[in-house]
């Protein structure tokens, strides 16, 4: 079962434009609650190892979360995801980074 910060190995597909795409790691962001009903689907950040500091990334430490290096969350390229395109769960952004990138998605959706 996944966990809302979960950081997971999956397929984004052939992207368009400037959209994140290809096999890559992302942050589960779906609210634990939803988590818990087993959906097929499920909100997901992507992660990059290239860090640009945009104000719409969030910067992830390497550590428990699977990562080898920093990163930066792309919340700019938030998305819903088949549970289907999830390879595997390599760890966990913990819930200080998994707050900072809902604060971040609060901030691009205009949320309270």
């Amino acid at each position: 079962m996944l966990t809302s910060g979960d950081v997971v190995q999956l397929d984004l597909g052939v992207p368009t434009g400037r959209e994140a795409g290809f096999p890559r790691p992302a942050v589960v962001v779906t609210a634990q609650a939803l988590l818990d009903q087993s959906p097929t689907v499920v909100q997901v950040v992507p992660l990059t190892s290239t860090v640009r500091g945009f104000r719409s990334e969030v910067p992830v430490e390497p550590g428990s979360n699977g990562r080898d290096r920093t990163s930066a969350a792309q919340c700019q390229h938030v998305r819903a995801v088949s549970t289907s395109r999830i390879d595997t769960v390599i760890g966990n952004v913990g819930p200080v980074d998994l707050l900072r990138i809902r604060e971040t998605l609060a901030l691009l959706l205009d949320l309270p």
